[in-house]
């Protein structure tokens, strides 16, 4: 079918050029007969015969060029296979031979038809834990392939480049990659990311406290050169994050390749070192050549690794997950993203009594003023981006959804997840509805849990792992820690489901008190049929974290 929709232009403008030329011929043919007519006419008048004409007067009127010019008329086939000839040698210019291989046998790829996606018909029966084999063998990593580039030599690269990567662990994992990508594109020497010190946990993490940077380094020595230390001949080390001279902060958000080649690298062949500060989604995605989101991709799944131990740890956890009855079995990890900072900076409206709800807009207004105001208008908002999917989904509304998923009562689940606000009382409806919830502390002993205390983010990335490796991923609201598991295991090869529940349409449904249970599965499961991570174009919808297919997967 896709054959004959690219085909069929190319057929009807053969067919118009084909009609167009046989009315000319018969126009030229008339007028020639015409023309012999009145020369025979002459001939005539003047009894001269043909045979003895003067050759330039009758050469272009010779009955032998009328022949020829009549010729082709009488067998109009040849025309209408030459035209057919012109058409398929201009398919095959226009489109290269994969390409027409992809019109034969097209790969799958979901597109997004308003608030739904629509995927290409399996036949595969839904199983509650892995997406459809035959939409998972269209696509396969490819970000690992080795550069022909060679580095250059410390005093060939156009200077040093030294990145404040802010935030959590998941947000200064992307500044990570975004730096690799920014001294690629700048050709200079990388000095290994300072991990800032966060301020609510007041943890010190460094670089090589939780990621490999041996393997980090030479993972990527065919790619951009990459440095431990600050170059010993720079004296101001201390100045280097803090003083104007040496740190660049004017950078927009989700900037350009080119803004990097006007804007910073004069300043650092200027300085021969220079500091970005901060340094959090200052690069885009579709304003980069497609060569620098590929590297972004090899740095994030294949230079990036966690430390041995902490990868280790994490294997043990994955192990007791799947025998926690003796038994092998699948299991859930869910991230539940409803800290009462989360709470708080949504501004939406939850269950709670009127003391709870006191707290929290004492809460809102001492922490955001500026938006918090008066509090008059917050009502109002809260029930608009609640419609529109913008809250946090409760422990409860979790429960609700995943039950409707046809999840059973025995499902083992892990949850990745802060001090949930409310506690027992806030996590109770999910806990009776899935009893066989569990955290890392409820897997493991202290003692084995201690060396990792030293480090916040040695514990966030305990839970990386176990939710990156998981059967089913499922996020609650958005985050770089959802982000960037839903857009590893769509890397992996997309089999394993990494669900994202559509929020608006559960709020519409939840707050409907007609809508009966049979009603509601149903809609349930139709909804979250194609939101299960299934293979589908990266711009304009999701960016390479999230989703890495359209520049970092190819064709199997």
């Amino acid at each position: 079918m896709l054959l004959r929709c690219y085909w069929r232009p190319f057929t009807d403008s053969t067919e118009a050029k084909h009609s167009a030329v046989m009315a000319e011929m018969r126009h030229n043919r008339q007028q020639q007969q015409q023309q012999e007519a009145e020369i025979a006419e002459k001939r005539e008048r003047s009894s001269i015969s043909p045979l003895h004409s003067s050759p330039s007067s009758s050469a272009p009127n010779t009955p032998l060029l009328s022949s020829k010019q009549e010729r082709p008329l009488q067998n109009p086939f040849l025309y209408q296979a030459f035209f057919a000839f012109v058409a398929v040698f201009l398919l095959l210019v226009i489109f290269s031979p994969s390409s027409v291989w992809d019109l034969i046998n097209p790969p799958f790829l979901c597109q997004k038809d308003g608030i739904y996606l629509r995927c290409p018909p399996v036949r595969e029966t839904p199983s509650l834990w892995e997406n459809p084999y035959s939409a998972t063998t269209s696509w396969k990593p490819c970000a690992d392939r080795k550069s022909s580039w060679v580095p250059p030599a410390e005093n060939e690269t156009n200077g040093y480049l030294a990145v404040h990567a802010e935030g959590g662990l998941n947000q200064q994992r992307i500044a990570i990659c975004n730096a690799v990508a920014v001294a690629k594109i700048m050709n200079v020497t990388l000095i290994i990311p300072l991990m800032k010190q966060d301020q609510i946990w007041k943890d010190q993490t460094r670089f090589e406290d939780v990621f490999d940077v041996d393997l980090f380094i030479n993972y990527l020595k065919d790619d951009v050169r990459i440095v431990k230390e600050i170059p010993s001949w720079f004296t101001e080390k201390a100045e280097l994050y803090t003083s104007i001279r040496r740190t660049v902060k004017n950078i927009p958000k989700y900037a350009s390749a080119q803004f990097y080649l006007d804007n910073v690298l004069p300043r650092i062949k200027e300085k021969r070192i220079m500091a970005l500060k901060p340094f959090v989604d200052r690069l885009g995605y579709d304003n980069v050549p497609p060569e620098i989101n590929m590297l972004r991709c090899k740095v994030n799944y294949h230079a990036l690794k966690f430390l041995p131990e902490v990868e280790e740890m994490a294997d043990v956890l994955i192990a007791r997950m799947r025998n926690r009855t003796s038994i092998l079995h699948p299991y859930m990890a869910l991230h539940l993203r409803f800290e009462k900072g989360m709470v708080g900076l949504s501004f939406c409206d939850f269950v709670g009594n009127r003391h709870e709800k006191a707290m929290m807009a004492a809460y809102r207004q001492k922490e955001w003023p500026r938006r918090y105001k008066n509090g008059s208008h917050l009502w109002q908002q809260a029930l608009r981006k609640r419609k529109e999917g913008r809250c946090p989904l409760e422990p409860g509304e979790v429960a609700v959804v995943l039950m409707a998923m046809g999840y059973p009562k025995e499902t083992q689940i892990y949850v990745a997840s802060g001090q949930v606000y409310g506690g027992d009382r806030r996590m109770a409806p999910l806990r009776n509805m899935f009893p066989n919830l569990v955290t890392k502390e409820g897997l493991t002993t202290k003692e084995e849990l201690a060396p990792f205390r030293k480090h916040v983010t040695s514990l966030a990335a305990l839970d990386f792992l176990v939710c990156l490796k998981s059967d089913v991923f499922v996020m609650t609201h958005g985050g770089n820690f959802a982000k960037l598991i839903i857009g590893a295991r769509r890397y992996m090869g997309h089999r394993q489901k990494s669900i994202k529940p559509n929020k608006g349409l559960m709020a519409k449904y939840l707050g409907d008190p007609i809508l009966g249970w049979p009603a509601f599965v149903e809609d349930v499961i139709i909804t979250h049929e194609g939101r299960s991570g299934l293979p589908e174009p990266t711009f304009p919808t999701y960016d390479i974290y999230e989703n890495p297919l359209s520049h970092c997967m190819c064709r199997t």
